[in-house]
This record gives C-alpha cells, structure tokens and sequence, in this order.
C-alpha cells in the first residue's frame, strides 16, 4: 500500500513534501518515496488532503492496572496527600470491575494511536493484556519498601518479574525489569538489591514531582512521612544526605542501567547535570495532564531542552489523568510552550519513546522493516484529533 499526505514526520522530522510511504499489509515500512507522489498516484491507498502522517506514539509511563480509579482522587491535592489515597482506595472494586476497566484502558490506549507503552506494575493483573498482543509492552515491575530490612518487599517484586518473564512472546514485543517506585518509598537496602537483579536492565523511577522529595532528602522535614505513616513505616533509620534526592540515589546504583526519569516537575539544572555526568544517556519523561492534575504545575521544560537531553512522554494513569491520549500530552505541553515546534514534540512521542524503551528496532520511526504504526493527525492549527491509519 502506499500512503502520503500533506506533512509526513518520519519520528525525527518532517520529510520533504510528495513523499510517499509505502507499506505491505501487515504495516512494514517497504520504502520512503521522496518526491514520489507524481510516480505513484495512481497506486495510492490512503491520500490524506490534510493533516500529518505520524509513526505510532509510544507512551513511556502509563499505570494499566491503576484504570479502575478513573475520577477516585480529587485534582489539585498535591502529591503526598493524593498518593495517601491510593492505598486507601485501591481496592474498593471488585475483580470484575479492575478487569473491565483495565481492558478499557488498553483499548483507549490503542484506539488513540499507542502502539508501544512502558507500564508500571505491582502486581501480575496485567498479564492479560500483554496475552492480547496488540502492543509492545514493556512492564516495569515497581518495588517499595522504605526499610533496613527489604528482602521481603523484594522478593514479592522478584515473583511478579518472574510471571511476566514466564508469558510467552508472540508477535509483540514484551520485556520486563524490577524497578524502583520512587525515592521516598525505596530504602538504599532496596535500591542495592533492585541494582543486583540486574545491573543492565531498564529502569523507570518518579522523580521530582514534589518539591517535599528533595525536602526529605535535604533535611529530612515536609509531609513524606505523614505517607509513610499510611504504611506504617518507621523511617527513624533515614538520615538524609543534605542532597537531592537523585543526587542522593544515582549514587546507590550502577551506572550501567537505561533510566528513565519521570515527571521531573521541581528538577533543577544542577541534578541534570549530575545525571547526564553518571549516567549514558537518560531519558526524561514528561507526564504533563498528570502533573497539572496531582501538583497544578508543568516541569521546566524549557530548561530540559536548553540541557539538550533526551525527552518522551507519558499518560500516567486514570488515577491522575483524564484520558490515556499521548496527543492530549503534546497540546497541554504546546499550550502551555507555544514555541516547540510540533516537529519537536512528534519526535518526543515517537521515536524518542521508542529509544527509551529499547524498542526502537520495533517502533518509533518510518525505517525500512519496522512496524511502526501510521497515524493521520488532523491539523495542527487548532485541536488536532488521531486515527490510526495502520
């Protein structure tokens, strides 16, 4: 088949005008026909008149298995108190009502465009969407636990990274990695045994989304342990480092490990620095409805772009987000950063997401052999809307 329309992003730019993608039916990338239109009109399949051609988006932070809290937690609380109600809340669904709605998650998931998704998981729940092969998912197995002592919160983590590593793969890209939830809620004990299960694997770690994580770090004052309170956490043992928190925990883990930063709304120039200095080239993901619902605050973007580092986005989860639409995240950022070119924020969506989940040979970019995905975004001089093409 072949398609084209007036803009194609090839996951990195804009391709020059006449272009023309050709793809077999199962949507591998034949060849990219610069200046093809006029040889091949008669063969075309898709002519969009309007609109962009995009490769699939990727979102590189979702919470599948939080979908059944949709609309439970009130916006603008502030991180502390609105995690405090997770645990409070979670489970008052039943079974059928958590599997229905995260069903329906992975379906909105898919019907706005996300063909790859980097999904945090507690528990095994979401084995049965990665069995429906429709998406790359890469499950990052959260552990927490905020003790000297955390070979039991591990090893629970350790058996739900040994459910997902035991489903068989089928077309779909699936991978998995232990991961840490967030510095508040991971001891150095954990952080060393999360670093052991495998110094090389992908990890994904909140960070920075309130300004009380580098307070605790800092000085050990703020309303972190007003939470771990909620967990019946005694946090006597913590000293804090009189750093920041990632300056704090970057030191607790090998340098060998892919990070991906999350949500980074009060991270400053200095920890950049520090992460681009220990680390190979992390990736920073931006979940802005989510920051907007929990914190009523963006990251400083521009500030992030300024340090030239690598930036993709996430959704979050229905917890804290309206929708699960990676388009809906680039009209806030755009909204609220009028001058990032939309060429910019497709390639954080695209290919960027693919890159920081290591399934860029997979997805992410019109190249020869992927699947990628074929979106048609409608315009870009109002409120642009996504089909999926292929």
């Amino acid at each position: 088949m072949f398609l084209t329309a007036p803009l194609i992003h090839n996951g990195s730019h804009f391709l020059p005008e006449g272009t023309v993608i050709e793809a077999s039916e199962n949507g591998t990338i034949i060849a990219i026909h610069e200046s093809g239109l006029s040889i091949l009109e008669s063969q075309l399949s898709t002519k969009c008149s309007e609109g962009i051609l995009s490769p699939g988006f990727v979102n590189a932070h979702c919470h599948l298995e939080l979908s059944h809290m949709k609309g439970a937690i009130p916006e603008g609380l502030s991180l502390i108190p609105f995690l405090k109600h997770i645990p409070v809340h979670r489970n008052d669904y039943t079974d059928e009502q958590k599997i229905t709605a995260r069903h329906h998650a992975y379906k909105e998931l898919l019907n706005n465009g996300v063909v790859a998704v980097g999904d945090i998981c507690n528990t095994a729940d979401v084995l049965d969407l990665r069995a429906q092969d429709k998406m790359h998912i890469h499950s990052f197995v959260e552990s927490l636990g905020f003790t000297p002592t955390p070979q039991r919160q591990y090893e629970y983590a350790t058996q739900v990274y040994n459910a997902y590593a035991a489903q068989p793969v089928k077309e779909k890209h699936l991978s998995q990695s232990i991961t840490p939830h967030a510095p508040y809620t991971v001891s150095q004990e954990l952080f060393r045994l999360i670093d052991k299960h495998n110094p090389h694997s992908l990890i994904s770690i909140h960070n920075q989304e309130s300004p009380v994580e580098d307070e605790y770090y800092l000085l050990k004052k703020g309303t972190v342990p007003e939470l771990l309170q909620v967990f019946n956490i005694d946090d006597t043992f913590f000293a804090p480092s009189g750093k920041s928190s990632l300056q704090t925990y970057l030191q607790w883990m090998y340098n060998t490990h892919p990070f991906i930063f999350i949500h980074n709304t009060y991270t400053s120039r200095v920890d950049i620095e520090v992460a681009k200095t220990l680390l190979k080239n992390p990736y920073w993901c931006f979940c802005p409805n989510a920051n907007m619902y929990i914190e009523s605050r963006l990251p400083d973007i521009d500030m992030f772009i300024g340090e030239k580092v690598n930036i993709c986005v996430g959704t979050d989860s229905l917890a804290s987000n309206h929708q699960l639409s990676v388009l809906a995240e680039l009209i806030t950022i755009k909204q609220h950063y009028q001058h990032i070119s939309w060429e910019t924020l497709l390639t954080w969506a695209t290919s960027n997401g693919a890159k920081a989940l290591q399934m860029q040979d997979k997805v992410g970019s019109l190249t020869i052999g992927t699947q990628p995905g074929i979106l048609h975004i409608s315009t870009l001089q109002t409120i642009p809307t996504v089909k999926r093409i292929i």
